[in-house]
């Protein structure tokens, strides 16, 4: 990048620097999204709060299904890569 360049794209700097922030934060959720040990500390967690009375039992089997759905979507990814 020129000199000149530099000068003309730089009031685009701040824009440019949201943007890389940006796609770092989506792969960044991504990864958390797919990691399979976050999905069974998510699962861990429910069922906990559940015990303890702060899920009811459909929102709890919500939770868990929703969960248990992206875990076997994790492992689906796991067995292709």
């Amino acid at each position: 990048m020129g000199f000149l360049t530099g000068l003309l794209l730089l009031p685009l700097a701040p824009l440019r620097a949201t943007i890389w922030l940006a796609e770092r934060l989506a792969d960044y959720a991504e990864q958390e999204v797919a990691d399979e040990s976050s999905v069974r500390r998510l699962l861990v967690e429910a069922e906990i709060a559940f015990e303890s009375g702060q899920l009811s039992e459909s929102e709890y089997e919500l939770v868990e299904d929703e969960l248990l759905a992206r875990l076997e979507a994790a492992q689906a990814e796991e067995v292709v890569v």
